[in-house]
């Protein structure tokens, strides 16, 4: 592997990594490294788009096979990401992204070295709240979405970029300013 960077956007749930990924993957034509998970879709998720939803024993049997280069196990959901994906992405388009928790960007920073650059996307606690009660989750899924927003907010200093999403667009820009820099794209700001 040679020449090119895998992104890897993590911070606290809710914080609106997934979202900014996903449009900053868009602007600059990145191609998205998709996790596979053992829970069901949540409300608004596409299978192939946002992750492959898969049985628990398809996912033992990709375990056993060792096809994943990262696999955890979250409020007794399993994630993982399959290695040959990562390296086949990586070799055809170069410039790839991936969502993950601390715990699977770390696995990735020492398995695949400086070729991956971490991008922590955070916002206030209670900010998480706020917009989660505005967007109408339930108190339990804010309360999931919680339950490890210390421990994720412990790693934002590991990480090469940190960004708080006060403003969406703003944060998107952002961080399409640095990868481009990695990509030498050269975007410009008009106005």
């Amino acid at each position: 592997m040679d020449k090119g960077m895998i992104f890897v956007f993590t911070g606290p749930d809710g914080s609106g990594r997934k979202t900014i990924a996903d449009m900053v993957g868009a602007t600059l034509g990145m191609q998205k490294v998709l996790s596979y998970t053992t829970r069901a879709p949540r409300a608004g998720e596409v299978p192939g788009q946002d992750y492959y939803f898969i049985s628990p024993e398809e996912f033992a049997e990709c375990e056993a096979r060792g096809e994943f280069v990262e696999a955890v196990e979250l409020d007794g959901v399993k994630y993982g990401i399959k290695e040959a994906e990562i390296d086949e992405l990586f070799r055809e388009k170069k410039f790839v992204y991936l969502i993950l928790n601390a715990k699977g960007a770390k696995i990735l920073k020492d398995k695949y070295g400086d070729l991956v650059s971490r991008i922590f996307i955070y916002i206030d606690k209670n900010l998480v709240i706020e917009r989660q009660r505005k967007a109408g989750a339930s108190e339990e899924l804010i309360e999931q979405h919680l339950r490890h927003y210390e421990e994720d907010m412990a790693y934002k200093d590991e990480c090469k970029y940190s960004f708080e999403n006060i403003d969406l667009a703003h944060t998107v820009f952002a961080v399409s300013n640095i990868i481009d820099a990695y990509m030498n794209r050269g975007l410009v700001e008009k106005d």
